[in-house]
């Protein structure tokens, strides 16, 4: 995000290094850290976890390439929806497994119980949900998220739940972990989150896994052995972050919503572009194949779009190839509103040269 740290959380970081926080500490994490992320998960999610439950990892990204390395073997195939955030497919190919892309419904951004069942195998072993989604934003609502729970249950699938943008929802949208829907899909799930989204502290690499204990024993033995323990003087933060006031998150979320409301009501005002307004994150994932089929200057796809934005508009924006949905461009609207604006309109006179 462009906001700061909150300054509460910054000045915890600033304390720890004069308190002597600056050597080893549990591979997993500092006991607080995980006690209070394991009172959140209780109080926002209605997940129960013992704080041995917790391991806190350098960075989401980091907690998903240990629960991959842990759970994942050779030819194991794991489940990616469309669209999925680009390292998903990339982390499971270096573990050694196979990604199977699961399209959405048409017209959606999520996909259904019908979608997953087609795509599940003999070799299926691992869902992995994002919701609020990067890039789409996306949000599942309980009951999609008990019907997929049905098929994974129904074929003893693991879940990967990344829910780093679970702060960040709009409007009607409502955030539900699929690890609270029953005792079978809680003793199946690995929850992901961090801090990088919700306190606008992407530099200081603190997320964590919630798991059950013996997957994420296995994740602790793993990161034992590769990192250990994630920065001291970050998990203080980190920790002032989970336990201290909360206006700087609602402040964030608000001034988000309002820079959504915008880019939504402008990217509907342009001609042919299609917009499933976003429910989460930071995000919008508008589809312009019918610009790019019209266009006259050679533009075929959407890599080639954004390279055309970039040159002509000086405006940056991730092909939808990136993500698997060819066609869309990822415009993120976590920059400030005159930027947005201006953006917004530079998009808008490109395609028209284009």
């Amino acid at each position: 995000p462009d906001f700061d740290t909150p300054e509460d959380v910054r000045e915890a970081g600033v304390q720890a290094i004069r308190d002597g926080h600056t050597r080893y500490t549990a591979v997993g994490g500092v006991p607080e850290l995980r006690a209070a992320i394991a009172e959140n998960l209780k109080r926002e999610n209605g997940l129960t976890y013992k704080p041995g439950q917790i391991v806190v990892s350098n960075g989401a990204k980091h907690a998903i390439w240990n629960a991959f390395l842990t759970l994942v073997e050779p030819g194991d195939e794991v489940l990616c929806p469309v669209p999925y955030w680009v390292t998903f497919p990339e982390l499971v190919r270096l573990v050694g497994g196979e990604p199977v892309f699961v399209p959405p419904k048409k017209g959606s951004m999520k996909i259904g119980p019908e979608d997953l069942e087609r795509a599940v195998t003999k070799r299926s072993k691992l869902l992995v949900l994002n919701s609020p989604n990067n890039p789409s934003g996306a949000v599942y609502t309980r009951e999609e998220l008990a019907a997929i729970g049905e098929v994974v249950s129904r074929h003893t699938l693991y879940v990967l739940s990344d829910e780093i943008y679970e702060q960040l929802v709009f409007g009607g949208a409502r955030h539900v972990s699929i690890a609270s829907l029953s005792p079978e899909l809680f003793d199946r799930t690995i929850v992901i989150g961090g801090v990088s989204k919700t306190w606008a502290m992407t530099g200081w690499r603190i997320g964590f896994a919630a798991a059950p204990a013996d997957l994420a024993e296995g994740i602790e033995r793993l990161q034992g052995q590769s990192t250990s323990n994630p920065a001291a003087v970050s998990q203080y933060a980190a920790l002032r972050a989970f336990t201290g006031p909360r206006e700087s998150v609602r402040s964030m979320r608000e001034c988000f919503a309002r820079r959504r409301e915008f880019i939504v009501r402008r990217l509907s005002g342009m001609r042919g572009i299609t917009l499933v307004p976003p429910e989460g994150a930071f995000y919008a994932f508008p589809d312009l194949r019918e610009r790019i089929g019209a266009a006259r200057n050679g533009v075929t796809d959407s890599a080639g779009l954004s390279d055309f934005l970039i040159d002509e508009a000086k405006i940056v924006c991730v092909p939808g190839s990136a993500f698997g949905m060819e066609g869309h461009l990822r415009l993120s609207y976590a920059i400030g509103d005159q930027d947005i604006e201006e953006g917004l309109n530079r998009l808008e006179a490109a395609l028209d040269r284009m």
